[in-house]
């Protein structure tokens, strides 16, 4: 089975579950079933909890499965980070984490003071890191902007950049940059939260390879070398977003999608004022 092994060593699957609005951890143990093995929280989320009740009400062995969770623009700093990772800990009932990460690299657009704020909050991360308490660093919603300032003055390298992308936002610079300094991209939004999913090319591919438009958006994550986070509450939907992985693009294809007009951006960047769309 294809994995993704992080510049640290560590290996992941090349899909995992996002629990973005997951209301129940009946939804946590549906994934499960339907194969999923990564799960994407964050204590912002409000779903942390459920992913601790699905562990206990599954009997799912801890070792089963990768928790990933992030640190809220609130939280950050170096006693404030360790605190917001206890509380995290204990919403999930576990002793450590597979993957945690800065959310956003600004408290908020004001902000003077961001970059000594993330690297105050990434020397809390490393320190839980050394302990064993975290297995991988990641960041969130990191520019390469934001990104230099973590890599040129870290101890711990990070191995995961979580970015929105999907076909009509491939954040093409971006990708490239983390490509090369050999940090995974994880899609938090693979399919534009579908707003891509009506695109005439989209349609046109999906009906060429007999598969549902959400499934060549996944499809053309992985082919990226990208690893997506789709979330479902559909136990059906769930497995046939974990079936995309099986589909092979011809290159012709992943060529017209990575060159598609801008589509489906959320309106949300790190460095200006949110666009509602």
């Amino acid at each position: 089975m294809r994995k993704f092994t992080l510049n640290n060593g560590l290996e992941l699957p090349v899909m995992g579950f996002g629990t973005y609005k997951a209301e129940s951890s009946k939804i946590i143990l549906d994934a499960f079933k339907a194969g999923y093995t990564y799960f994407d929280t964050a204590e912002f989320y409000g779903t942390e909890k459920f992913i601790g009740q699905a562990l206990t009400e599954g009997n799912i062995s801890r070792d089963k499965i990768f928790i990933a969770s992030k640190v809220w623009k609130t939280s950050m700093g170096y006693d404030e980070t360790l605190a917001a990772f206890n509380r995290t800990l204990e919403n999930l009932q576990t002793n450590y984490l597979d993957v945690y990460m800065i959310h956003w690299p600004r408290p908020d657009l004001e902000s003077q003071d961001w970059a000594n704020l993330d690297l105050q909050t990434w020397r809390a991360m490393e320190d839980l890191y050394n302990q064993g308490k975290i297995k991988a660093l990641g960041f969130s919603n990191f520019l390469p902007l934001h990104a230099e300032n973590i890599i040129n003055n870290c101890r711990i390298r990070p191995s995961i950049a979580q970015l929105e992308f999907h076909p009509g936002h491939t954040q093409a610079f971006a990708l490239n940059y983390y490509r090369e300094k050999n940090i995974l991209v994880q899609a938090w939004s693979p399919t534009g939260r579908g707003r891509v999913l009506k695109d005439e090319l989209i349609i046109s591919l999906a009906n060429k390879y007999h598969v549902s438009t959400v499934q060549i958006c996944l499809s053309f994550n992985l082919a990226e070398n990208v690893m997506s986070i789709p979330k479902s509450s559909s136990l059906e939907r769930m497995r046939e977003n974990l079936d995309s992985q099986n589909i092979i693009l011809d290159n012709d294809d992943i060529l017209q999608l990575e060159n598609m007009p801008p589509l489906g951006w959320g309106g949300e960047h790190p460095d200006r004022v949110r666009i509602m769309l």
